[in-house]
């Protein structure tokens, strides 16, 4: 089965590359993915309509960080969630519970999983804690006026249909993308 297959040694390969870089080299990557992640976050905020189409793809500069190093990852959602501070104050709710966390979650379980399954499971569970923490515990409406902030079984059900999708995407494209680096570099 599709989910049961290992993800290819291409991530493997590609941290091993990237450890032979200086620290400095990989000071400056992280700083790098930390802009272009705080642009696309605030993107929403600063570009209404098109905006919010740009807005999900800051989930991609935090993944690939993380999936280079997990300590650099975490360094680069911390530094994005700062940068957001000063550029937009509104998306400071919305970063650190569905995209950040949903990039971190998935980058860092390439370090720790090997299956598709459990990585895609770990997205979705740490993006589902994040919009349902999001919802229920500090009722807003990340999901639109839809979507009730009082808990019932069928949200619940919808919103993990939904992650579960969603990081499934970001994990074939993640692999897409680490693919295309490793051509570029090599």
């Amino acid at each position: 089965m599709y989910f049961l297959k290992p993800i290819t040694d291409e991530v493997y390969l590609f941290q091993k590359i990237l450890n032979k870089y200086k620290k400095t080299m990989k000071l400056i990557l992280v700083s790098i993915f930390t802009c272009i992640a705080a642009i696309l976050q605030a993107a929403g905020g600063l570009l209404p309509g098109i905006g919010y189409f740009l807005s999900p793809l800051a989930t991609a500069p935090i993944l690939l960080c993380s999936m280079f190093s997990i300590p650099f990852g975490v360094m680069s959602y911390s530094l994005t969630i700062m940068l957001l501070l000063i550029l937009q104050p509104s998306e400071l709710i919305i970063f650190p519970f569905t995209t950040g966390l949903l990039g971190l979650g998935i980058g860092a379980s390439f370090s720790f999983f090997k299956k598709r399954i459990s990585i895609i499971a770990a997205g979705a569970i740490l993006l589902m804690l994040g919009i349902m923490g999001l919802l229920f515990i500090f009722h807003f409406p990340v999901l639109g006026p839809a979507v009730s902030v009082s808990f019932s079984f069928l949200t619940a059900g919808g919103i993990f249909l939904f992650v579960f999708l969603y990081s499934w995407l970001w994990v074939e494209v993640a692999l897409i993308i680490i693919k295309r680096l490793k051509m570029m570099i090599m």
